[in-house]
C-alpha cells in the first residue's frame, strides 16, 4: 500500500524509462513488450512512465491495453522538450494539456498515479495541487504525486490534495532520503517510490572502472561514473557482493531487498530492457533480511562514503530537485 491514499501495487514495480530513454538506443518494441508481458506474469502491477521519455507511453499503453484493470500505471507531467532542451513547466493549464495528451498517448480513461515530474519553483505548489484535485474530480486521474520535491513543498501540497506517492532516487548509494524525507512521509502518510534502487546499475556489481558509457546513456555525464569514482566506490560494490554470497542471491537482488526492508509503505520500480535482469530483480521479494542482518548492514554501510555526486554540479538535473 503506498502511504494512507488506498493504492495498492506490486511490491516491486517496473521503471520502463530505459526503454525508451536515457540509456542509450531505445529497446526493440516487440522485445519491450515482452518484458512487461513477463513482468506481469511474475506479479509485477505497477508501471512507471513519463511524457518526457520519448514514446515510451506509447510502448507502456500498448503493452498493457490487454491487462488494463490489472495494472497500475504511473506517468509524469511537467518537464517539457523545447528546441532540443528540457523546460521545466508546472502551469495549472500545463497540467490539464499533459494529462489529455497521456491519456491519449497511454490509450486510457484513467491515469492511475499522475506525478508532478519536477517541481516548478515559479508556480505555486498549491496551485499545482489545486489543478490535481481538479483532475481527480474529473475522473481523468485517481491519484497523485510529486518527484523530487522537498519536504516543506510536499507538506504544502499534501495539506490542498493528499499525496500517494513522493518519487526520488534511493539505494544503498543515495541514503540522503533517510535524514529528512523519509520521517516526513511516515508522518503524512505517503508512500515513497524510489528510482535507481540499484544505483543506475552500480549495485549489480557488473561496472568495472574501465567501463564506458555511449554519448546517448546518460551515465556518460555523472560523476558518479567517472573512472575514478566507480574505482572508488568497488567498496561497496564488495561489501554488497559478500552478502549475496552468504545469502545465496545476487547484488541486484541484496540491493533491493536492502530498500524493501526499510518501510513497508516503500515501493522501488527498477528498470530493464532485459528479461533475465528482470526475473533477478523480482527474485529480491522472496529474500528476507533479519533485523541483526539489516543492522549489520546499515553499520557497514555508514563506514562507506560514496564517491561522486548523482548529477553533474550546476546541471539543471542537479538544481530541480530538493525544490
Amino acid at each position: 500500500m503506498l502511504g494512507k491514499s488506498g493504492l495498492e501495487v506490486s511490491a516491486i514495480g517496473l521503471g520502463c524509462m530505459g526503454m525508451s530513454h536515457g540509456y542509450g538506443s531505445a529497446s526493440d518494441k516487440k522485445e519491450a513488450i515482452a518484458v512487461i508481458h513477463r513482468a506481469i506474469d511474475l506479479g509485477v502491477t505497477f508501471f512507471d512512465t513519463a511524457e518526457i521519455y520519448n514514446d515510451n507511453e506509447i510502448l507502456v499503453g500498448e503493452a498493457l491495453a490487454s491487462y488494463r484493470d490489472k495494472v497500475v500505471i504511473a506517468t509524469k507531467c511537467g518537464i517539457k522538450n523545447i528546441n532540443g532542451k528540457q523546460v521545466v513547466d508546472g502551469h495549472p493549464e500545463e497540467i490539464r494539456k499533459s494529462a489529455e495528451t497521456s491519456l491519449k498517448r497511454l490509450g486510457v480513461d484513467v491515469i492511475d498515479l499522475y506525478y508532478l515530474h519536477r517541481v516548478d519553483i515559479n508556480v505555486p505548489i498549491e496551485d499545482v495541487a489545486g489543478a490535481m484535485k481538479e483532475l481527480m474530480q474529473q475522473g481523468k486521474i485517481r491519484h497523485w504525486g510529486l518527484s523530487e520535491a522537498g519536504v516543506k513543498t510536499i507538506r504544502r501540497a499534501h495539506a490542498v490534495c493528499p499525496l500517494a506517492a513522493i518519487q526520488s532516487e534511493y539505494s544503498m548509494m543515495w541514503r540522503q532520503p533517510e535524514i529528512e524525507l523519509l520521517p516526513a512521509l511516515e508522518k503524512l502518510g505517503i508512500g515513497f517510490v524510489p528510482f535507481s534502487p540499484l544505483g543506475k546499475g552500480f549495485l549489480t556489481g557488473t561496472i568495472q572502472k574501465d567501463a564506458s558509457f555511449g554519448s546517448s546513456d546518460f551515465r556518460s555525464i555523472v560523476p558518479r561514473f567517472t573512472p575514478e569514482n566507480i574505482n572508488a566506490n568497488q567498496v561497496l560494490v564488495n561489501l554488497v557482493k559478500e552478502i549475496a554470497a552468504d545469502k545465496k542471491a545476487t547484488p541486484a537482488q541484496i540491493a533491493l531487498a536492502w530498500v524493501l526492508a526499510q518501510k513497508p509503505w516503500i515501493v522501488p520500480i527498477p528498470g530493464t530492457r532485459k528479461m533475465n535482469r528482470l526475473e533477478e530483480n523480482l527474485g529480491a521479494v522472496n529474500l528476507q533480511l533479519s533485523e541483526q542482518e539489516l543492522a549489520a548492514l546499515n553499520a557497514a554501510l555508514d563506514k562507506i562514503k560514496v564517491s561522486g555526486d548523482r548529477y553533474p554540479a550546476g546541471s539543471d538535473a542537479a538544481t530541480r530537485v530538493g525544490k
